[in-house]
Parts: structure tokens; sequence; C-alpha cells
């Protein structure tokens, strides 16, 4: 019996000789034939050392005969790395205008995996805490090179990588291969694999050692890291973190190092920022299929002098949409909860009503990892134009005040919060106060949203459903903020920016007090030569209805299709839809993933 044992350095294809310093420009020494099946057959083509000697142009026939000796050697090499360890290779030579050597392989049985055996040592071999075990388990249930699967060196080497990496990504940063052995059979065409992994000790998170803080104050990295001593080492919290000290407004850049060969139990964190400008001005052009143009310009003041807050200052003028806003918040606390008081006056017009909207509002939010709060208290007013003269009555336009306290919950459960693929989130916001016009009227309004990913065979379906109520004396003045419509590039393709609402006379539309939309899009990438693309195709059926009462709601259904683009920043999409009660086409563009 023939058996070959490849250790970790295994089937390492070495060359067997030097090629010629200089390769002379002239006519090739000889012509080269590969005769193998396919995609044996490019392989060879691609990284035979012959290929090499070709360019040489002085080559006698002793030295040529040499080289087929060691050619032989070398395809039997090669074939060994994609899991043909007893080839018939025979290489001859054809007399011609030119010498021609020929390749001709016979690759006989593949050799197959037989069995894996998988071990390891270290804190992950003893401990009894199940996110342990679970792990572990996970290591052997994603193993990439399972019995039956044909045995290849590149296959071999990243089933080993990627077991290693399962370890470092949480628990254990310091995890490493102490053992590993491919034992081939040649005559049977079959591998016993074997691998043994050191875990090392579990490591848990001492105390931040922050760098590159100078005009801020030093508690915002800890709080915006949210890494307590005594974290267990997880390699995407650990990213999360940075991306949150990158995104804050404060910081340019964040880096955080876990040292692997410091005290497990308490673990040296290295958390390198390079702070932003203190004040800095950003201006912004943009387009949207909503409301056309658009151009910006937002102030930021980091710190403001005595209270220490920030300030983010934004003027954007719209066709549609225009506005001003500033929202000051504090630094967070231990617990990640900040204060902040907000005011905004826009002008939203829809081609029919012009509504003019001023908000106050002053509360607490808490940004998590997944779970998103918050709680305020709101004063908000709407007034609303009527250029076609109409007559209508403030409670249609939604021309009125309030007072409100309200309360919004956001979990995030998906794969990727930039670019999900599986998973669901989840909004609730549920507010109560009183209308400050007419008879001063009690209100409560509550609103859900949901969205879901379900991977498929092919692609994935996006589902995505809401549902909105505002719960009042049919006489009370409601400001249109605390009212619905819907329609555009992200509720309901196919209509214009908040074309669906309550029909009023005179072919204008106003806000209502039930809301619903629901929408389900098929969405597959798109294959080039057989691989995904960052490029994808959607299919969509999008419908959503506006109206006073329950029993009104008439939904107006969106079909189309569209190409999304994967981004680095997020997802960009083109979609072409047609209003099915509209009877019109339309483009709309939209970018990013926001929930």
């Amino acid at each position: 019996m023939i058996r070959k044992l490849f250790a970790t350095a295994a089937l390492v294809v070495l060359s067997v000789a030097a090629a010629p310093a200089a390769a002379q420009s002239a006519a090739p020494s000889f012509d080269l034939v590969v005769r193998a099946p396919d995609p044996l057959k490019e392989i060879l083509e691609r990284n035979l050392e012959l290929r090499r000697y070709r360019e040489v142009s002085d080559l006698d026939d002793a030295e040529i005969a040499r080289l087929i000796v060691m050619a032989e050697k070398d395809a039997r090499e090669l074939l060994a790395t994609q899991g043909y360890f007893a080839p018939d290779v025979k290489i001859s030579r054809e007399a011609g205008a030119r010498t021609t050597l020929v390749v001709a392989v016979e690759p006989g049985e593949r050799t197959r995996v037989a069995a894996v055996d998988i071990a390891f040592e270290g804190d992950i071999a003893t401990t009894a805490d199940p996110g342990a075990i679970a792990q572990r388990d996970a290591v052997r249930s994603g193993w990439g090179l399972a019995p039956g699967e044909g045995f290849t060196q590149t296959g071999w080497d990243r089933a080993k990588s990627d077991a290693t990496k399962a370890l470092l990504a949480r628990r254990y940063p310091a995890a490493r291969i102490t053992y590993s052995l491919a034992d081939v059979d040649a005559a049977t065409a079959s591998a016993r694999l074997g691998l043994k992994l050191d875990s090392g000790a579990l490591f848990r998170l001492g105390p931040l050692r922050v760098t590159g803080v100078e005009r801020y104050d030093p508690v915002l990295v800890p709080r915006l890291a949210r890494l307590p001593p005594g974290t267990i080492y997880d390699q995407e919290k650990i990213v999360q973190a940075q991306l949150r000290l990158s995104g804050s407004g404060y910081f340019d850049s964040a880096f955080i190092y876990v040292d692997p060969q410091s005290d497990p139990e308490s673990a040296d964190v290295q958390v390198t920022v390079r702070e932003a400008q203190l004040q800095k001005v950003v201006l912004g052009v943009g387009f949207t299929t909503d409301g056309g143009p658009r151009a910006s310009i937002e102030h930021i003041h980091n710190r403001l002098p005595g209270i220490g807050w920030r300030a983010v200052s934004k003027l954007q003028a719209d066709k549609k949409n225009p506005y001003a806003q500033t929202e000051w918040t504090a630094i967070p606390d231990e617990k990640s909860w900040r204060w902040s008081v907000l005011a905004r006056a826009e002008r939203l017009d829809d081609d029919r009503l012009v509504t003019h909207s001023q908000r106050l509002r002053a509360g607490r939010f808490q940004d998590g990892d997944r779970i998103d709060r918050n709680v305020y208290v709101q004063y908000e007013r709407s007034t609303v134009q009527n250029p076609r003269g109409v007559p209508l009555t403030p409670s249609e336009t939604g021309e009125g005040s309030a007072l409100s306290v309200n309360y919004i919950w956001t979990g995030r459960y998906f794969d990727n919060l930039q670019m999900p693929t599986s998973g669901y989130g989840i909004g609730i916001e549920v507010g109560g106060g009183i209308t400050l016009g007419g008879d001063n009227s009690p209100f409560q309004r509550t609103v859900l949203r949901w969205i879901g990913y379900r991977p498929l065979q092919t692609g994935r379906l996006q589902l995505r459903a809401e549902g909105g109520a505002v719960f009042a004396r049919e006489s009370a003045l409601l400001p249109a903020t605390q009212l619905f419509r819907t329609g555009g590039d992200t509720t309901v393709r196919g209509y214009r920016f908040l074309d669906i609402g309550v029909p009023l006379v005179g072919d204008l539309v106003g806000p209502g007090r039930y809301l619903a939309v629901g929408s389900t899009e098929w969405q597959r990438p798109i294959v080039r030569r057989g691989q995904p693309t960052q490029f994808e195709h959607t299919l969509f059926v999008d419908a959503g209805a506006v109206a006073d009462q329950v029993g009104d709601l008439r939904p107006k259904v969106g079909v189309g299709t569209g190409v999304r683009w994967r981004s680095p920043i997020g997802p960009v999409e083109a979609a072409l839809a047609y209003g099915v009660q509209a009877k019109k086409l339309r483009l709309h563009f939209s970018a990013g993933f926001v929930f």
C-alpha cells in the first residue's frame, strides 16, 4: 500500500530548477501542449515549469531531455494539490518545424476525505461555559472539508484557516494550531484529516488605555466604545466599538488593539484615536427622485462653551422639503443615555398643499448595540397653504398644534447592520398628548414598523410592514406632523412623494389618522462568470393606504424591478415602478439602509 503523510506545510510545489536570469528574445525553443481533463488542463498550462523554459532559445537536445524528466515530477506535484495522487503522466517529444512537448495526463481517481478528527486543548476543551461549548461545536459543524468531499491542498489550507479564525473571533485571541495531518492513501484514493487547536486561555478585557484625546472629555472614549473591564473578548464588538468612535463626530479615526500576549484575566486594550476638529462646516449637494436637486450647509460644534454639548445645525434647500434644524446633544453617561434638544422648521410642498411646520423637542436617547430608545417631550405646530383656493377645513389639511410625550423603541437583529441579508428589525412608537387649538383634545398615537430578510436558495426575500393609528375626537385639530401620508422612494414605489393620503376635493390629498404599508421584494445577486457580483436584481410589490377610518383603507399598489449596488457605504438602488392606481411609471433612486 502506498501512503503519503502531509503535515501543515504539505503539498508545497517547489520549483525544480531556476530559469535562466534573462530569457532570450528569440522564438520559443519548443511548443507546449497539455492534454488533460478540465479544469486540470488549465492548471497545468498555467503552472508547469516548462512554460518558463519555452522562451530560452538555445536549448539543446540534452537539456530538453532533462526538462522532460523534471516536468513529470512537477506535473505530479501540481496534480497532488488537486487531490490526484496516482495519475498517469506521460511527456513525449514530437518533431516538426519546432519541437513540441506533449504532456498527457490521465488523473485517475480523485482522493476524497474519508474521516476528519478535530480535537481541542486549552480552555475551550475543559470549560463548561455554554458559549464556549457552542463555539467549539460551531468549529466542528462549520469545517470546510467534510467526509466525502474531494481533497485539495487549497481546501485543506482554507479549512484549517477558517477553523482557527472561528476561535480567534471570540474568547480566544491567542488560539493556534498545534497539530495538523493529512494522511493520504493513494491506493484507495482516500484521506484522513487530523487537526488539534489550542484555544489558549479565555481572554477578558482590562481597562482601556486611550491615546490621542486632548480637546474632548476623556470619558467620551470608554462611554462610546462600551467595552467595560471584564468583557469577554469579541472581535465583532471591538469592530463595532471602532465604528462608534469614528462615526460619533468627535474622532476622525479610531483603532483598538488587544494584546494576545497580555494577562488573559485583564488583557491590555490600547485605543488610539485621532480627534476631529472642534468646529467644521459641511457643504452638500444631492438629488432624489422624490425631491429633485438639493443643497445643504451644516455647521458642527463638538464642544459648546459652558455646557460641553455637541451642536449640529443644518440648512437644506430642497424643492419639496426644505428645512432648518439644530440639535444639541450631551455626551453619553455610563449607561449610554444622552440628553438632547432639537428645533426644526420645515416646508413641505406636495404640488397640491404647502405645509409649514415647527417643532421643539427635549428628551433623552440611548443608542445600544442592537436596541435604541428615545424618550422626549415635543411641541409642534403646522399651518397649511392652499394655492388652489379649494375650501378645506383645518382638520382635513392637518393644520393645528399639539404638546406630546413620546417613546420610541427600535430593535435591530440583522446579520449585518449596514447591509443585512437575514434577520429582522422592529420599531415601536408610542405617544400621547393634547392639541392646543380648538377644544384642546387629548390624543394617542402608535406606530409599528417591521422588516425581515429570509434567505432563499437564490437570493433572499425582503418583507416590510408598517402600521400607524392616531386616536382622538373627530373635532381634534391635529398637526400634520402627527398624522400620516405615504408614497415615494422608500415607501410605496410607483407613486409620488407622499402621494397616498386622504382624498380631498379638487384632487387634493390630505393626511390621515390610519396608515398601512406592506412590501415584498425578491433580491438576487447578478452572476458573472459563475460568481456573484456586488450588484443585485430586485422584483417587488409595494402597497400602502391612508384613511381617517379603518374601513376606508384602500391600498394603492406599485410593482416594479430594479438594480441594487451593494456599495461599501450601503445599498444604492435604482428602481422602475408602475403605480397600478396612478397608471404611471416612475423612476426611483435610494441610498443606504435605515431602520
